[in-house]
């Protein structure tokens, strides 16, 4: 049995660190009462950027260093570089060739980027190890999520007082013996479309007179966000049912922290031990695509996950879709 597992994760946040009072006086001057909102997304903390240094890039490079660093990997000894995010610095030249460059990877290195919204990193991981079972010459594989939205939201209640900063670094690799990637399901439902847009009046309008840079920021119009629940309780127990297993196989939820209730919605819904499922989002925030992962990395830190223990991910990108991943540790 030859599969494909998570060798390695590491993560990169900024340093300055703010409370749920710094956006309730922040949108206080500006005539809006966020209280109960950030109480009800169950946040707490968070890490942001505060300088023109740092970005979703800059972030990126800093989380890959520390992951291929704590496995004794150099960038040549990847084969396969995937980056994802919604905000990515650069549309051209890919991030992930910036990486590439910034690591120093190997000539024969393949390198694309994501785009799958707050669902990124699942999809980007899960495509990296479709196609590494299929592809023997790719022996490993770097993918790494990066967010940096507040930036983009400054006005934006939901987005600017619950979203953080971070990235992620997933270095895969080819086992015998190891299950790694065993199934997935993506649930699409595309009735809340033009909710979240960013730029908000498409690249190409980016230069019309009549628009202001504030006008490319974020624009987002609330919905009910329990649907996506209801999905996410869909797919996990299809995933389940179709590989024989129950939730009593699964050693750890890995869910999106973007709220908390939704997190106890599913959690309740398939009767999931409580312990199984690590929330996150309290001390960093909501990660937006790094959010799972951070979730799995706070997880192993903590003794909660180990070798061979069998995984279920899950979250939700805008637009919306869902998707969920069962895997072997």
């Amino acid at each position: 049995m030859r599969g494909v597992q998570i060798r390695d994760i590491e993560i990169y946040h900024p340093s300055k660190e703010v409370d749920n009072e710094y956006y309730i006086n922040y949108f206080a001057e500006r005539g809006t009462d966020v209280t109960g909102l950030v109480t009800a997304l169950g946040r707490n903390k968070r890490f942001i950027i505060d300088n023109q240094e740092e970005n979703t890039f800059t972030m990126a490079v800093e989380a890959s260093k520390r992951a291929l660093d704590k496995g004794g990997l150099s960038a040549a000894d990847v084969d396969l570089i995937i980056f994802t995010s919604q905000t990515p610095e650069y549309l051209l030249p890919s991030n992930a060739l910036k990486l590439h460059h910034a690591l120093g990877g190997d000539l024969l290195t393949a390198c694309f980027d994501i785009n799958a919204n707050c669902a990124g990193i699942l999809v980007a991981v899960e495509q990296a190890a479709r196609y590494m079972a299929s592809n023997p010459r790719i022996e490993r594989a770097l993918v790494v999520g990066a967010d940096y939205l507040s930036v983009h939201s400054p006005e934006q209640p939901v987005y600017y007082s619950n979203f953080a900063e971070s990235a992620v670094a997933v270095i895969l690799e080819q086992v015998e013996g190891t299950r790694g990637l065993i199934d997935s399901i993506y649930q699409t439902d595309t009735s809340v479309i033009d909710n979240s847009l960013f730029p908000a009046h498409g690249l190409s309008n980016l230069y019309r007179e009549e628009f202001t840079s504030k006008d490319a920021q974020v624009q987002f119009t609330p919905f009910d966000d329990s649907v996506c629940a209801e999905s996410a309780v869909n797919s996990i127990r299809i995933l389940l049912e179709r590989n024989q297993m129950t939730t009593d196989d699964i050693k750890g939820f890995m869910f999106s922290q973007f709220t908390t209730g939704n997190i106890k919605r599913v959690s309740e819904e398939l009767g999931i031990d409580q312990d199984k499922v690590p929330y996150i989002g309290d001390k960093y925030g909501y990660t937006a695509t790094t959010s799972p992962f951070l979730a799995l990395y706070e997880a192993i830190q903590a003794g909660q996950v180990k070798r061979g223990d069998y995984l279920v991910f899950w979250t939700v990108g805008a637009g919306w879709q869902n998707v969920s991943l069962l895997m072997q540790y």
